[in-house]
This record gives C-alpha cells, structure tokens and sequence, in this order.
C-alpha cells in the first residue's frame, strides 16, 4: 500500500523510539504527539482532523490506562490504532440494496478520480456475487467516456446501456433515467451510473448530478475520489456533500505513492463511511473498506484477514484437499505445481500479499525488488515440458532440458534451477504432510520447542555455577534455570517479539518461483 508507505515509516519509527522507555513521562507523550502530528500533516491529513486526532490520543495516552499499563508503548500503539480506526469511520458499512430491485447505485466525483474504472470493477464484483448489473453510460460530456466504459464492461462480462454517443452530445438527465427503466424491464437488479466530472468543482457540474439525482432517485450515491489528491480532497468532499450529498465514499488509486491524506480526511470530516477501495488497475483491484484492517496496515502491523479472504477466493478447497492427497502419497507433481501457481496469481500481486504481513514495512525496499514476473517464467518454462515430463521430472536430460529451455525463452541454467527448487519443495511439503517439522534453506527448522539451545549450550547449563560461596552457587543456579524457562514467543506481548521476515527469506520465496 504505497499510499500509506510514508506516513506508515514516520509512525513506525515513533513507536520504536518509545519501546526503550518503561515509563512513558508527560514530556514523553508530547514528543510523541508532536511526531504523530508532523507524520499527518506530511501525509496532507487536514489541519482539522489532525487538531482532532492528536488531541484524543493526547489525552488518552496521559490517562490512567497508559499508567497502569505493564507497556506503556504497547498501550500507546494501541491507543493510536483505535483513535484511527475511529477517523476512518469506526465500521465498516456495505451496499444498501433496495428492497424492490433494481438497485439504482450513482457515481460522482471530479474527472479523473477513476468512477469510469471503478464502475467495470463494481460491476465485476457484483457479478461475482451472483448480481445482473447494468451499467448506465451517462457521463456525455468527456470525450470518449461512452467509449471507455464500453470497454470497461466488455472486459468485466456486464452489459451496458448507451444510447448516446457523448462527446458533449446528449441529455445525461434523460439517459440516466431510461437507464433505470431498461434495467426494470430486462430484469437487471442493480444499475451503475456513470455521471460526468470536471477538472474543478462548477455550478454547471453540480446542477446536473443534482438532476440526476433527484430523476433516478439511487438508493446508493457514491462519491469517488482520488486519494492522491492531498489537501483538496476536503473542499472537493464538502462542495460534492453540499451539491449532491453522497451516501458513501470510494477511495480510488490507493496504490500511488502519494502522501494519501485524503484517506484519512474525507470520511471524518463528510460524516460519510467509506465503502471501497480501489487498489491497482486490474477489475479485480477491488476490496471492501475496513476501518481496522487499514488502521492495521498504516501501522505496520498487517492485514491478515484480508489476505485469508483473497485466499479463500482464490484458491478451490476441493482441489486444496486433492493436493493435501497427492503431498501425503508423494504423487505431487510440476502439473500440481503449475496449478497452484495459477490459483495464487489469481490473488494478485505477490508483492501486494507479502506486503499484508504485520512488520514488512520495514522491509520496503526489499518488497520493492521483488519481482512478480518471475512467477511468469517459472510458468513458461513448467507449459514447454510435456505432459509425461511434468509428472516425472527425472525424465529430464540434457537435449530435454535445452528444448524446454529454447521453448519458453529462457536458459538451460534456468530449467535446472526450477527443477532443484520443485524437488527441494516438494521434500518440504511432503515432511508438512507428514506431520513433520520443515527446514527451510535460509531460514532454519520451523516451529522448534521454546528455549531450545544447541548441545555446547546444554552442557553448559547441566555444569551450573562452580562458585564456592554456596549461596552465590545457589542463587546463579536458580538464574540459570529460570532463564532456560523463560518464554521466548511473543504470544499475549509476553517475551520477545517475532522479527519480520529478513532479507533471506524474501529471497528463498522467490526463488521457489523464479530465478535465484
């Protein structure tokens, strides 16, 4: 989430500061809301939110709770989490749907904010959840927006009405209203209105979403919005909820790299939840707005549940189960492999997934260099092999291995070094499968028991002190024992915290893809 990618490192870096400190002092907490606050304003939240803001976690983190807290840092964290969660709407809110369809749902916003893009993506979404959109072609005044959404919604599979060829040609009051009737009469449950923006806020731009408005009467009005836009994005929400009044808000291009103020800003000061978010340029770049899940991720601290949910999307659990079959009877071959591969890019990027893991913002640069299209290659050269070659690999000599090579445009090196890596995978899976404990190259075993230490380390402790003042023998003794029972999770906040995943791990899961 590059959007966020700024403003995430300043706070990271603010909380880090504060873990060093047992107790946290007034001038503690105002150093740190003072950072807080710098953080926002860079990120162009506006002023009247960012007054609002630090002045909450400034007196909450001044409060008893912080006080009595076994970590203060911890409990500050936490603090900054929820009074962000609270800015960016607090819940998350659906689509209201009528109860007598159609659904009339119409966008609005500034040309350029991305509603043509986010209409094909809603109608994608909702044909997913077994809905028969129709989308409404009523933005005729951009030249070529007719067009472009016919484009749109051919890619997406929904059908499309638009009588009019646009181009300033047209009476988008009249098309949006027989949108509406056509979507009745051929049994659409939702309508999508696509309505015209300008490059600034006008009288003439409000009038006519205002006529809109009141001729098709939409359950939902969504106001798109770019969340580069920084600072404008409040007066821009505020002239919208004042000429047209929105219902909801959709956060278009949260992929920039920008600072994303408007994110933080427009919810909190319209009153009005925000329901989307657009992320990337594919139709499937579309996730549900979660208040916490992206107070999470500004934080650093992951996003896990919608990871779980792209999964459960992605991947077939009939198939996962015939899989879990083939890895326990040793049946699992680079035909499975090429399907897997298949299933995770369906879930998007690999480098939009690695980055929902709690702690990888500290590992930016590194998330930056990997690269997706590696998954690509490895495929390629997986489709060159032949059926036989693809279950069984020891097949695989030479004159084999250069033709596969020569087919997927890639080198011998390359088809040797996916072949080490698919045997090295597949003696992993099949150890996983069998109730096994893994070892990763690069990473160590996983999952070894608690304040386990190496054979020099036992015998050292079995030795135990050879002081001769027995109580001083006693005592270092009775410290020995108890740190060889200390916990070494991080489960509850107890001991010390997991580390992100480091550099070489990073490099051993794209090697499992692609070259090394």
């Amino acid at each position: 989430m590059a959007t966020f990618g700024t403003l995430s490192d300043r706070l990271t870096e603010t909380f880090r500061n504060l873990r060093t400190k047992g107790k946290l002092s007034p001038a503690d907490v105002d150093g740190t809301v003072r950072e807080i606050r710098r953080a926002l304003l860079d990120a162009d939240v506006a002023l009247v939110v960012v007054k609002e803001f630090t002045a909450k976690v400034r007196e909450r983190a001044l409060g008893d709770e912080v006080n009595r807290a076994l970590n203060p840092a911890q409990q500050v964290v936490q603090i900054v989490n929820e009074e962000l969660v609270a800015i960016l709407g607090g819940q998350q809110r659906r689509l209201q749907f009528a109860k007598n369809p159609p659904t009339v749902i119409m966008l609005a916003g500034l040309q350029g904010s991305g509603k043509t893009t986010f209409a094909g993506k809603l109608a994608r979404q909702l044909e997913k959840d077994g809905h028969t959109p129709l989308l409404v072609a009523a933005d005729l005044q951009r030249p070529n927006a007719v067009n472009q959404l016919q484009v749109v919604a051919e890619r997406a599979g929904a059908a499309i009405y638009a009588p009019e060829a646009g181009n300033g040609v047209g009476d988008p009051v009249r098309v949006a209203r027989d949108g509406v009737e056509t979507a009745r009469r051929q049994q659409h449950d939702v309508v999508i209105i696509d309505t015209a923006g300008r490059l600034g806020v006008d009288a003439e731009l409000m009038k006519q979403a205002a006529d809109i408005r009141t001729a098709t009467d939409p359950d939902e009005v969504l106001f798109v919005i770019d969340a580069m836009i920084g600072q404008d994005a409040v007066n821009t929400a505020k002239a919208f909820q004042d000429g047209v009044d929105f219902t909801g808000v959709v956060l278009s291009k949260l992929d920039g790299d920008a600072r994303g103020g408007a994110a933080l800003s427009v919810a909190s000061v319209t009153g009005r939840p925000i329901i989307y978010a657009s992320t990337g340029e594919n139709l499937e770049d579309l996730e549900a707005f979660h208040p916490d899940r992206m107070a999470s991720r500004i934080l650093d601290l992951g996003d896990i549940l919608t990871l779980i949910e792209q999964a459960q999307q992605a991947f077939d659990e009939e198939e996962a189960r015939k899989v879990a079959e083939k890895l326990a009877t040793e049946q699992f071959t680079l035909e499975d492999f090429l399907e897997q591969l298949q299933q995770m890019k369906k879930m998007g990027s690999m480098k939009k997934m690695l980055g929902m893991l709690p702690g990888m913002g500290q590992m930016k640069q590194q998330l930056e260099n990997f690269d997706d299209r590696e998954i690509d290659r490895t495929e390629a050269i997986i489709r060159s092999m032949t059926p036989g070659e693809r279950r069984n690999p020891k097949v695989l000599n030479g004159s084999r291995r250069l033709r596969i090579a020569r087919g997927s445009g890639m080198t011998v090196t390359d088809v040797n070094q996916l072949v080490q890596r698919f045997e090295q995978a597949a003696k992993m899976m099949k150890t996983v499968a069998r109730g096994g404990v893994p070892n990763i190259p690069g990473m160590g075993p996983m999952g070894g028991k608690p304040g386990a230490s190496t054979k020099r380390g036992k015998q050292k402790s079995r030795a135990g002190s050879r002081s001769g003042n027995p109580a001083k023998r006693a005592a270092e003794n009775a410290g020995l024992a108890a740190a060889a029972s200390a916990p070494t999770g991080s489960g509850f906040g107890l001991g010390t915290p997991a580390a992100p995943p480091s550099e070489a791990d990073l490099a051993e899961i794209q090697k499992l893809f692609g070259k090394s």
